[in-house]
């Protein structure tokens, strides 16, 4: 099962280190493997925003979980017959992407539990190694897995957040800074001053109660010091795109640069 994945991230931000993690896109379970090799503690599968379907998802899930890494995965709503299939691959934590409102934060925990204290139906797959651990033992482990993981990123969100993270089952919250500048008139700003407040006001809510909260950004020196002083319990930097270009435009100019050199 995800749990000694998930319980690798838990025991990290029990001892006060931040696990780091980066994210795919492109859906090829070889990137996600060769990403495993980097020595990352869990991965961000995207099926929100990536053109991706179900199947590209699962392979992605077994392939990270067989490395000893967590697999987070993003929905694309907060909609239980869009997270259903995700859940029966065993994820150790589901991203629910836009959460503004405390009663969209339960429809994401009934999503991710079983009756009474949720919507969840039974089929699971992955997620009880197709049979192979018994029923009753997986049961008892889905009461706390996966993680339920809500992003923050609109006004909305920031205003109603202390409430938010309040709600039984919320496991922890992940900030979205380009869509939260956009909820603002700012998108794209996402080092405007008063889009740095909102993200000081989610840090300062969270860090108030004690409750974790993570980041998912590119890579920027800036901002991802920003986070670390902010006290950010995870962080997911990057991911396959950005170093699939960043490693082929620096192959190129190197080569470029010794042909200069070299020619003349």
């Amino acid at each position: 099962m995800n749990s000694n994945n998930l319980f690798k991230i838990r025991e990290k931000i029990a001892s006060g280190q931040i696990p780091i993690g980066t994210h795919t896109s492109i859906g090829e379970p070889i990137v996600a493997d060769v990403l495993c090799n980097c020595g990352f503690d869990l991965m961000w599968v995207d099926s929100e925003h990536a053109p991706v379907d179900k199947r590209d998802v699962n392979l992605q899930v077994i392939t990270i979980r067989g490395s000893g890494i967590a697999p987070f995965v993003r929905v694309p709503w907060n909609d239980p017959v869009l997270v259903k299939p995700i859940l029966e691959m065993g994820p150790a934590g589901i991203v629910f992407p836009f959460i503004r409102t405390v009663e969209e934060a339960k429809l994401a925990v009934k999503s991710c539990k079983y009756p009474p204290e949720g919507v969840r139906g039974f089929g699971p797959l992955k997620a009880i190694s197709y049979g192979a651990i018994d029923s009753s033992t997986y049961l008892e482990t889905a009461k706390t897995e996966p993680w339920v993981i809500l992003q923050i990123e609109h006004v909305d969100g920031v205003n109603n957040l202390a409430e938010i993270i309040k709600v039984p089952g919320v496991d922890s919250i992940v900030v979205g800074p380009n869509d939260l500048s956009g909820s603002i008139g700012l998108i794209g700003q996402t080092r405007h001053p008063e889009v740095l407040k909102l993200l000081d006001k989610i840090a300062e809510t969270c860090n108030k109660a004690n409750f974790p909260s993570g980041a998912s950004i590119g890579w920027n020196q800036e901002n991802v010091s920003d986070w670390i002083k902010r006290d950010v319990k995870w962080i997911c930097v990057d991911g396959d795109i950005s170093y699939l270009l960043n490693g082929g435009m620096n192959t190129l100019n190197n080569v470029r640069n010794l042909i200069s050199k070299i020619k003349g």
